[in-house]
């Protein structure tokens, strides 16, 4: 893996590399995601790097959410999100943007951290965001760091978390680990077989949309309700804010 920094969000040609229309296909797939985190989001939440606002939507049905704020560093998609998510306070900027003294009940990043050089830096900007309440992070993150592609790096991704190095990364924040857990096995395989092997460098909105409805609900009933896989394409966190 190249210790070149690869592109981040908001940076030139990331636009294009994030294949967000493909993505906005999986729609169990966040569904899944929300419900893991559903029970520490309540009150004022923050979204941070809400990209074009796919999972902000879902965030925004979110009924115990009282206040919705996200933060995002590239102003298109800032406007992307103020025009399909009414009613969410769009803040344009990084996670510094936030005012000081605020203070939230729980920060979400969906596919955010792998995209920080200093990952921990950022958990401790979560961290000031959340210590006066007490509050949780809720963090998904690509797994695997055996499964760095091409495509991590057009994404922009510095790594892909084991589950030891984000629970390293957490404590170090000063964050109190409440679960930490793989996400979509038979997606470990898929993406070594697609991205690694044949090295595809973009999403195939027909393959996502398949997977996400005739696939991913079986696995997820599977894995949240049987049993927990000892892999998995992606890493789900939820940790709190100790201390002062």
């Amino acid at each position: 893996m190249s210790t070149a920094p690869p592109a981040g969000p908001g940076q030139e040609g990331t636009e294009d590399a994030y294949e967000f229309e493909p993505l906005a296909e999986a729609r169990n797939y966040r569904r899944a995601i929300l419900k893991e985190f559903s029970p520490w989001l309540a009150g004022d939440v923050l979204e941070v790097g809400a990209g074009v606002g796919q999972f902000t939507a879902e965030l925004a049905g979110c009924n115990p959410i009282r206040r919705l704020s996200v933060v995002e560093p590239d102003p298109g998609f800032c406007g992307q999100i103020r025009e399909k998510c009414s009613g969410v306070e769009v803040i344009e900027g990084p996670v510094t943007a936030i005012e000081a003294q605020r203070a939230f009940d729980a920060v979400v990043a969906v596919n955010v951290l792998e995209h920080i050089e200093d990952d921990v830096g950022e958990l401790r900007r979560y961290r000031t965001c959340l210590q006066a309440r007490k509050g949780a992070v809720c963090l998904f993150v690509p797994a695997g760091p055996e499964l760095y592609a091409p495509l991590d790096r057009q994404f922009g991704h510095y790594r892909r978390y084991s589950r030891g190095g984000l629970r390293d990364a957490l404590a170090s924040a000063g964050f109190s680990t409440v679960y930490l857990r793989y996400f979509n096995f038979p997606g470990y395989f898929l993406w070594w077989l697609e991205f690694c092997v044949f090295k595809q460098r973009e999403f195939r909105a027909r393959r996502v949309w398949l997977f996400d409805r005739l696939v991913f609900p079986a696995i997820h009933f599977i894995e949240s309700r049987c049993i927990r896989p000892p892999k998995g394409q992606s890493l789900i966190a939820v940790a709190k804010a100790v201390g002062r």
